[in-house]
């Protein structure tokens, strides 16, 4: 998944608006005009389509987090410059207070389910023997699970 379709899709699933996109930047110290999010949101064949880099993503994640569970005191945590799967899962755990059940029970509803024990193994420092990278297709089926969660439909 490209960092435009998971920006695109936590959009959808909570349903936000140019300028809750905006305000979300905002919480994580970040400045964004609104043409600079419409031209991450445009689909890649438009002429003023832009990619958002990994650390722009990385920056929003952590306005999500300060915005569903509050800004905490002093400077704010510097975004990643790369960004793996496993980190977007780690900070939606974070930004939603998910538990390793609430994560199964999405990927349940996506039809797609996973254990716990995978959950956690994702979930894992990547030096830990038993950490497994989180690929695309189960960032996608998670995100599909959200999207039912809070949205209601597939």
């Amino acid at each position: 998944m490209t960092n435009n379709d998971i920006f695109k899709r936590i959009r959808y699933i909570f349903d936000y608006s140019d300028d809750q996109m905006i305000a979300i930047f905002a919480a994580a110290d970040y400045k964004v005009t609104r043409s600079l999010v419409t031209d991450w949101l445009k689909n890649e064949d438009h002429q003023e389509f832009k990619e958002i880099y990994d650390n722009q993503l990385a920056t929003f994640l952590n306005g999500l987090i300060n915005e569903k569970r509050g800004k905490k005191e002093g400077p704010q945590p510097e975004p990643e410059k790369i960004l793996e799967n496993n980190v977007i899962l780690k900070k939606l755990k974070i930004a939603l207070n998910l538990k390793t059940e609430d994560i199964t029970e999405a990927f349940k509803l996506a039809d797609k389910p996973v254990s716990p024990h995978e959950i956690t193994a994702f979930l894992r420092n990547p030096k830990q023997s038993q950490y497994r990278p989180f690929l695309d297709q189960y960032l996608r089926n998670f995100l599909n699970g959200l999207q039912i969660k809070y949205r209601g439909n597939k």
